[in-house]
């Protein structure tokens, strides 16, 4: 939901794909809050898992989205690299159980939470990679989903706002990407922006891991 991972460590530049958060922080965390885990991830409530599981979500921004899946009975690990959107959620969601760690795509190490997932969720995050970042993380990503485990991304299409480190990345590309690290595409479709913005358009994308060897890094 942040709109912003970025990259660090093997070459990998941290400063990239959070550029432009740290200063809007306050604004974004009433924005983000403004729509609900329901209303963003409308198309694909049935993929998401029913029974009590592991969930992983990058750029979590506020928490909106992992305050949500703690709520339906599930272990959230929330990521968010941004200190400022990282403390507003901290507030928000204060009573939630999330656990929140700083750390980033593509390479996230998550040293203090090994072992696989049940579902990953990337919500306006993935156009902040470029390819090789891109590549990369679907690998890391591929490599954290328990088989049958699914990949829940929201693409962002339109004009990059002042100030972000941002690409045009197609849902074609993603699900071709997804295919080379083993993962199906389950669900694909467009919807408008939930805030109004006529120039804004997203793709959901749901990918399935379906390699039994393939394990985290």
């Amino acid at each position: 939901m942040s709109d912003q991972l970025a990259p660090t460590g093997g070459g990998f530049s941290p400063a990239r794909g959070t550029a432009g958060y740290a200063e809007t922080a306050d604004a974004l965390a009433v924005q983000y809050e403004e729509v609900t885990f329901d209303e963003v991830h409308c198309d694909v409530l049935q993929l998401v898992p029913a029974g009590p599981g592991r969930i992983l979500d990058v750029g979590a921004g506020t928490g909106r989205d992992a305050a949500a899946l703690a709520a339906r009975g599930h272990r959230v690990v929330a990521v968010e690299p941004t200190a400022e959107l990282r403390a507003h959620g901290q507030r928000i969601h204060a009573d939630s159980g999330i656990d929140w760690v700083d750390d980033v795509l593509p390479d996230l190490t998550l040293s203090r939470h090994t072992g696989r997932f049940d579902a990953v969720f990337a919500t306006a995050v993935w156009m902040h990679l470029d390819a090789e970042e891109r590549r990369h993380a679907m690998a890391r990503i591929a490599a954290l989903l328990v088989p049958g485990g699914r990949f829940f991304v929201n693409l962002r299409h339109g004009p990059v706002p002042d100030g972000r480190h941002m690409f045009d990345v197609s849902a074609a590309e993603t699900v071709e990407l997804g295919g080379t690290y083993g993962l199906q595409t389950v669900h694909r479709s467009e919807r408008p922006d939930l805030h109004g913005r006529d120039s804004v358009r997203w793709s959901c994308l749901v990918l399935e891991a379906n390699d039994a060897d393939n394990s985290p890094n």
